[in-house]
């Protein structure tokens, strides 16, 4: 490896790569421009090139820069985009992968400046997304997102283009077909949305379905272990890879916890630094197992440096999609692969995380535990006596928790349900009489009767 330093930047360049490997992959570079309040340049070219070579690229240069605030034009600055251009020549690379997001004037800009095509952080996350997605709803999902960051820059192409005085016979027809294409994307971003809040409705009518069973998710960072995870507590044979975004869809499979009976575990897509606002929103259905989940296990690589910026980062995204993430449990994943230092140095930020590794099955007993307590102290098992006339509170107690079953004496209902015990208050009020369960009890009800060879097959 040979490299180069001026003032402020630093200039890399990869030896050794065979770009002829593969006629797909792209020679690429990498540029990381970091500010003030943000991760290390190592740690940002270090995700960034694992997502370049999740994408099929061939890395053959970097060059990174802190600065206080990008340049509006280049976002470099024109000095360090000279450079750039020079270290495209020197590597011959075909491609700049920018670990910000650029506008579509500045990646306008760079690629005249440099000759070569030019990706920031989104369109490379949502290249890796269209090449993962395997079901109907990923793919729809991946489109919409696409084509929401593509629509801005149509408008923004349509507008130049009508500044510019060509003539009749080149302005008006180029300004006609961008016109048409920018109705044609709304169009189909309309068709999508339409599509996609169907199949959440679906969805949640099929968790709305599983009532009976406690639900718990797994959520974190991409590559963090959440599908090796599922795999060694319910034998599901899902995709697990050192790989980022291996998982783009929801798989759910019963899980026969200890001293608990049967849950549904959830499998989701993971979350990354800077994930794309466009692509929450697009994969909302998809989330929507993590959305009504009883139980949120948050999985964090303890073996990553960055492990600290990454349970933020997960944080940050469980906020946005407005998932109540405060109780979830902290598992810290991988810690075979790291000294007990480090997992102690961990474990003093986060007192309450579960040290495990889903590779060997270390401390899977104890994280079983720890689930079944959660669920317990969370959630009520109780009879509700009401009168038969009060629908509303028995929609509430519907809408809220669980109905495991019901039974009508003379005048009177009684409910046994599991519910949050923080929406226990307003059952209290309107109720005859209320009388607790052993929670457990309901759970080895539902286990007695799940005895069937399917119990293990995706109930998603």
């Amino acid at each position: 490896m040979s490299g180069r330093t001026k003032k402020n930047k630093t200039i890399e360049v990869t030896a050794g790569s065979d770009r002829k490997q593969s006629v797909e992959s792209e020679a690429a570079v990498l540029v990381g421009v970091v500010f003030p309040d943000q991760v290390s340049q190592d740690e940002s070219l270090t995700e960034l090139q694992g997502l370049a070579e999740t994408a099929g690229a061939d890395v053959v240069g970097k060059l990174t820069q802190r600065r206080d605030q990008p340049a509006g034009a280049t976002y470099l600055g024109a000095g360090k985009v000279e450079d750039l251009a020079e270290l495209v020549e020197a590597t011959q690379a075909d491609v700049i992968l920018f670990d910000n997001e650029l506008s579509p004037a500045q990646t306008r800009n760079l690629e005249q400046a440099t000759g070569v095509k030019v990706l920031d952080r989104t369109e490379l996350i949502l290249d890796i997304f269209a090449s993962h997605a395997q079901t109907y709803e990923s793919r729809l999902a991946v489109e919409l997102a696409q084509l929401e960051y593509s629509l801005p820059r149509l408008k923004r192409m349509w507008t130049h283009l009508s500044r510019l005085k060509m003539g009749i016979g080149m302005r008006g027809p180029g300004e006609k077909q961008l016109e048409v294409d920018r109705r044609l994307v709304e169009k189909r971003i309309h068709d999508l949305r339409t599509e996609l809040r169907q199949i959440e409705l679906r969805k949640e009518r099929q968790v709305a379905a599983r009532r009976g069973y406690m639900t718990v998710s797994l959520v974190g960072y991409t590559n963090a272990g959440k599908s090796t995870l599922m795999n060694y507590l319910t034998e599901a044979g899902v995709k697990a890879q050192d790989q980022l975004f291996a998982t783009l869809d929801t798989r759910t499979r019963r899980w026969h916890l200890p001293n608990w009976g049967p849950v549904l575990l959830s499998d989701t897509v993971g979350f990354i630094r800077n994930l794309p606002h466009r692509l929450i929103a697009s994969f909302k259905a998809t989330l929507e197992e993590a959305r009504r989940a009883n139980l949120l296990l948050h999985v964090a690589d303890a073996s990553n440096p960055a492990v600290f910026d990454q349970i933020s980062a997960v944080n940050e995204v469980l906020e946005e999609l407005e998932i109540d993430a405060k109780d979830a449990l902290l598992v810290l994943n991988k810690t075979d692969a790291v000294p007990s230092s480090v997992v102690d140095a961990i474990l003093r930020r986060y007192p309450n995380g579960i040290p495990i590794s889903a590779y060997s099955g270390e401390g899977i007993e104890l994280l079983s535990h720890k689930v079944s307590d959660a669920l317990s102290r969370t959630f009520l098992d109780v009879d509700v006596e009401l009168k038969v006339s009060d629908g509303k509170t028995m929609a509430y107690l519907a809408d809220k928790g669980e109905v495991l079953s019901r039974r009508y004496e003379d005048e009177r209902v009684i409910m046994h349900c599991r519910i949050a015990e923080k929406y226990i208050g307003r059952a209290e009020e309107a109720a005859i009489r209320i009388t607790p369960h052993r929670v457990h009890e309901a759970a080895e009800h539902v286990q007695a009767a799940d005895e069937s060879p399917a119990s293990m097959e995706d109930v998603a």
